[in-house]
């Protein structure tokens, strides 16, 4: 039997706009059930807010998100995690990074590195982190 991983990325209002961005840098299909389709709304201003979203592409790329409702605490915190995304291509690599760098906080540019042919880290429109690399021979 096989494990699968998947991130899931708690927002405050933004997961809808965030799973919508990440479609557009890595493709694949976007899913969202909102509040109000589940038959769960308790605050009616967070009624359209997401629920449980996904985008899930061809590529491997899959990445869960919600809303965390006003009523339950939240906190993005700082360096709480990062999403990293690795491949055997620089152009692959190179082509997210320029789709993921709009309205982003460069924090490593993407450049060689003695660990890879290529790293860089970002914190994207939405504070979340992404660390992205091409995999090296000793790397993998």
């Amino acid at each position: 039997m096989a494990v699968k991983s998947v991130t899931h990325l708690n927002f405050r209002g933004d997961a809808r706009a965030a799973l919508e961005f990440y479609q557009a840098v890595f493709g694949g299909d976007l899913a969202v059930i909102t509040y109000k389709d589940a038959g769960s709304v308790q605050d009616p201003a967070e009624a359209d807010q997401v629920m449980w979203g996904q985008v899930l592409a061809g590529n491997g790329f899959h990445v869960m998100a919600y809303d965390v409702p006003s009523h339950l605490p939240w906190d993005q915190g700082e360096n709480s995690f990062f999403l990293s995304v690795r491949s055997e291509t620089a152009d692959e690599i190179t082509t997210y990074w320029e789709k993921l760098s709009a309205g982003a906080t460069i924090v490593q540019p993407l450049a060689p590195a003695q660990w890879a042919p290529l790293y860089g880290m970002l914190k994207d429109r939405f504070g979340v982190v992404w660390v992205l690399d091409v995999v090296s021979e000793y790397g993998g």
